[in-house]
């Protein structure tokens, strides 16, 4: 287990020349976010650092909670809306990406660092003849990102494959009139997580935890039946998902029902706000048609939960997270 104690001042200011002398060249300034969101849209990041490797990452955030400054961590930027304005808080590039494939204990495994893509990675288990992950073959986010949201497709999410992740946990503890700030590395099992639907404890307690790493559980097949299943799961997608530049679904299906219904119900399909578009295929999908920006989105939002409040008395919750000054 990895441990290092820290003792800082009660108040502790985002000073940019610290974190200039920290982290070096590694630290870039008003970087445009955009390119870095699945959706295409955002403003300038203020201090953008990138992380390529786990202990990078772990280095990285270790040195900002000693110091206190707020940090976002972003990998495929696939469940964010970047404010137009952009983010104040330093943002973190997830980069870690290394992968490892294990056949030695009775079942496969898979070890992927939190910045790997998740779909990449079942397709990676696919080429091998493994089985047990190709639902995730057509999410576009991160390992870590799917882990904090528990993502899930086709009936399943992940806290039916992982087995084991590694998380960097943050504590603090108040002694003589100094905080001590503490950060542990910890193997958890899938019962840590809590997992609900799209939720863990990891989201319900943002700024604590950070990914690490994480193992899914595998089954041997072929090559031939695993691919097979990934292509009739994206030809799937294809037929009654948005394609474009998108964070996938909007907004959690409330129980017993799905948003895109409400949404298609409410007469919202196809309503335009600027450059974008709550997609004709799919009503839980917004698209970027390319000249979009967040706050085009964001009306669409409003205007989707005011309305399907209004009709049916339903508040739709957002999957997707707002960042920076809105």
């Amino acid at each position: 287990m990895f441990k290092e104690t820290f003792r800082m001042s009660q108040s502790s200011p985002y000073d940019l020349m610290q974190l200039q002398i920290i982290f070096g060249d590694r630290l870039k300034e008003r970087v445009p976010l955009a390119r870095y969101t699945a959706a295409r849209v955002g403003g300038l990041a203020d201090v953008f650092i990138s992380a390529n490797s786990k202990n990078d990452l772990v280095d990285i955030v270790t040195r900002l909670w000693k110091f206190d400054v707020p940090f976002l961590i972003i990998g495929g930027g696939s469940n964010v809306l970047v404010s137009d304005a952009g983010i104040r808080d330093v943002v973190v590039y997830n980069r870690a990406r290394q992968v490892r494939f294990d056949e030695s204990g009775q079942l496969p495994t898979v070890w992927a660092e939190s910045g790997a893509n998740f779909g990449l990675v079942a397709r990676q288990a696919a080429g091998r003849g493994f089985s047990g992950i190709e639902w995730a073959a057509g999410i576009p986010g991160t390992i870590g990102g799917a882990v904090v949201g528990n993502a899930g497709a086709h009936g399943t999410d992940v806290a039916g494959s992982l087995v084991v992740a590694e998380i960097l946990h943050h504590t603090q503890m108040d002694d003589d009139n100094q905080t001590e700030t503490s950060a542990l590395v910890e193997d958890w099992i899938v019962d840590q997580f809590k997992f609900g639907y799209r939720t863990s404890t990891l989201k319900r307690h943002k700024g604590n935890f950070v990914v690490l790493s994480a193992v899914f559980g595998l089954q041997k097949s072929t090559v031939e039946e695993v691919q097979k299943k990934i292509r009739d799961f994206v030809a799937f997608r294809q037929r009654t998902q948005a394609q474009g530049a998108s964070m996938g679904s909007m907004f959690k299906n409330p129980a017993g029902d799905y948003a895109g219904r409400l949404i298609e119900a409410a007469g919202l399909k196809g309503t335009i706000m600027g450059g974008a578009e709550i997609s004709p295929k799919h009503a839980n999908f917004f698209i970027n048609h390319g000249d979009a920006t967040a706050s085009d989105i964001k009306q669409l939002i409003d205007l989707v939960r005011s309305e399907v409040a209004e009709r049916f008395g339903i508040d739709l919750e957002l999957e997707i997270e707002l960042v920076g000054d809105w």
